[in-house]
């Protein structure tokens, strides 16, 4: 499944973090792509650094247009997934995404447009209260790969974190 994530609108200062985070969530939980709109630039060299220290070939694209990109999406054959506490409970609907072969999620920040509901195939709550897009993220990309994504390695990775029932061990890979 191809997995690629749209941000769309960033509140200032606070969701440099917020937008961050959604980008390192999207990177570590299987998707391959994050096309930002009205985000901080700086973010794509964050998570430059990021792929370089613990390997990816994660993208980041800063965009003009998100209704441009989720237009060419479904051209695309994308189907198109709105995050939302609004939409449908993930519980009912997750078995249909996971038979989706490639997928857009849409994670808004501010109040998101009217076209984004209009716009998409789903419209996806993972619970219809306030809560983080991250956490809505996390659960709706590990609902939909269904625990595989941890399953990936990044053979160009300089550090890999080796699991460790007690304590912290860091894999430097470029000590020979």
């Amino acid at each position: 499944m191809k997995i690629e994530i749209l941000r769309i609108g960033q509140r200032l200062v606070r969701d440099d973090r917020v937008t961050t985070h959604v980008a390192l969530v999207s990177r570590a939980f299987g998707a391959s792509r994050i096309l930002m709109y009205d985000a901080n630039p700086e973010i794509k060299d964050t998570i430059s650094k990021v792929n370089k220290i613990w390997g990816s070939n994660f993208e980041v694209e800063i965009i003009e247009n998100w209704k441009d990109v989720i237009r060419k999406k479904k051209k695309e054959s994308f189907k198109i997934i709105h995050l939302t506490m609004y939409g449908e409970n993930i519980n009912d609907i997750q078995d249909a995404l996971r038979d989706e072969e490639k997928i857009l999620i849409v994670v808004g920040a501010e109040k998101v447009p009217k076209e984004v509901y209009d716009m998409s195939d789903y419209n996806v709550a993972i619970g219809n209260q306030p809560h983080s897009e991250i956490s809505a993220l996390a659960i709706l990309l590990d609902r939909v790969l269904v625990g595989n994504q941890f399953k990936i390695s990044h053979p160009n990775a300089k550090r890999e974190i080796v699991p460790s029932k007690k304590g912290k061990k860091v894999m430097d890979k470029t000590i020979d």
